[in-house]
């Protein structure tokens, strides 16, 4: 079959050539190390490198499939890479497959899917806040699980985003409510490990449901990570993954973030009904149904640190990885990364110009004032606070998956005079920053970076440059 892979979108120049970074070649430099990173977790290329085909033998990961003892071959998937993964897929198994469904972010469909018509069924549903296409799309994906047979395959594609995008509420609880929950949960502060562990028990196919629902069938799951430390239970709220969490702490969430007042009664209600043993538990680890499940992570927030490394020593830089564990409040991690870039300028560690550290992760935002923005966002405005005066640094963020938060843009680039050609045009940064107004902030200035849906998702990436 004709190669079908639809290219990652590549980082333009122009989000580099801003006046802050001032000279063409460093742009450019900066430019081939951010894409550097996005290539490396190309989502059909990783899926290339851990699925092969070869006559009747398929390799997923380490395990061999004899596709002669299997009768029929499936594809469900949720996520924000799910369309070039399905084109791997379909690549690999050509007229093997006997059909599937893909939900995927709304808006970022491709417009040569055409190879795929009539094979794969595509529905595109709302992210960050799940909506009814998310729940129509779960629907579609149940049906084709039930009535499957131990001599089927189900090949199940995951990614960032799969969380909000797929919905299949459990009985007694309406779209609605799960939508007020995600809101309230998201302007809290919550980290994505306590949005999941109430969803997996909010939602039929999380937490391993999509696996007891496949069940008797072969599961292979091939997973693009977004989340720190990759556990299988907590990416896309782990649907062919032991779940290792209770309705007791699902619960205990609501009350560690005062949310119990504001959660809708019927969720409340059932996460009570499940702490009192009268609703079924998420499967556990040591359950033999995933004995015949079969879990593979093809590509993380790793990969792409370690590519942008490479890259940077490619362009002359002394570079190292920060972390790949980057966490915390946005607007504290900005200061911390800023006070790194500091280090360097004083002391010339850890690092000597020319340097690049890079780190990974996600942060979260805690919701206090009314403006625009994202972590990514709120985390390079934070840090241009104590950047004020700095020479030839950079410091710049980077939402892999292209959207920061609600806002069209992947992230920012700060330098020691962002601060000062703010106050050219008289912006405050302080009074952007209390306001969670960091778009708005950064717009102006021409500073946002702009990719557009890169169909990967691995969390986020900076990038610290003493030039």
């Amino acid at each position: 079959m004709a190669q079908i892979r639809q290219p990652t979108p590549q980082l333009t120049a122009e989000a580099f050539l801003t006046e802050s970074l001032r000279q063409k070649e460093r742009g450019r430099d900066v430019g081939y190390i951010l894409s550097a990173a996005l290539r490396a977790v190309d989502p059909y290329e990783a899926v290339l490198r851990h699925m092969h085909r070869r006559g009747e033998r398929l390799t997923i990961g380490e395990v061999v499939t004899n596709l002669e003892s299997i009768e029929r071959v499936f594809v469900v998937g949720f996520g924000k890479a799910g369309e070039p993964m399905a084109r791997a897929v379909v690549e690999v198994l050509g007229d093997r497959l006997a059909g599937g469904c893909v939900i995927i972010k709304e808006g970022t469909r491709s417009k040569s899917a055409s190879p795929l018509e009539g094979t794969i069924e595509f529905i595109e549903a709302g992210h960050p806040i799940p909506n009814e296409r998310g729940v129509h799309g779960a629907t579609r994906i149940q049906a084709l699980l039930e009535g499957t047979q131990p001599n089927d395959l189900m090949i199940c594609l995951i990614s960032g985003g799969g969380s909000a995008l797929s919905v299949a509420p459990a009985p007694g609880i309406h779209l609605e409510e799960l939508q007020t929950l995600t809101r309230l949960l998201l302007a809290s502060g919550a980290d994505i490990y306590a949005i999941n562990t109430l969803r997996k028990h909010l939602e039929l196919l999380k937490g391993g449901g999509l696996a007891r629902m496949a069940f008797p069938a072969k599961v292979a799951s091939l997973i693009l990570s977004d989340v720190v430390g990759d556990p299988l239970e907590a990416i896309a709220s782990g649907p062919t993954a032991p779940d290792p969490t209770t309705f007791q702490q699902a619960y205990g969430i609501l009350e560690r973030y005062g949310l119990i007042a504001h959660t809708p009664r019927a969720i409340l209600q059932h996460l009570q009904e499940g702490m009192r043993g009268t609703i079924l538990e998420t499967p556990k680890p040591g359950d033999p149904l995933f004995d015949r499940v079969h879990n593979v992570i093809i590509a993380n927030n790793s990969v792409a640190v370690h590519a942008a490394r490479s890259a940077a020593r490619q362009k002359g830089f002394k570079s190292a990885v920060l972390t790949t564990f980057l966490q915390g409040e946005a607007r504290q991690v900005g200061r911390v990364l800023a006070a790194t870039l500091r280090q360097i300028v004083a002391s010339g560690e850890p690092l000597s110009r020319p340097a690049c550290l890079i780190a990974g992760g996600e942060t979260t935002v805690t919701l206090q004032g009314k403006g625009l923005g994202g972590r990514n966002q709120e985390m390079a405005l934070s840090a241009a606070l104590d950047l004020a005066g700095l020479r030839d640094v950079a410091l710049i963020t980077l939402a892999t998956d292209g959207g920061d938060g609600p806002t069209d843009t992947a992230g920012a680039v700060v330098t020691g005079e962002t601060l000062s050609r703010a106050q050219a045009l008289g912006m405050e940064a302080q009074v952007y920053l209390e306001d969670n107004n960091a778009y708005s902030f950064f717009a102006r200035l021409g500073d946002l970076i702009h990719t557009g849906a890169t169909q990967t998702n691995v969390n986020d990436l900076v990038f610290l440059f003493a030039f």
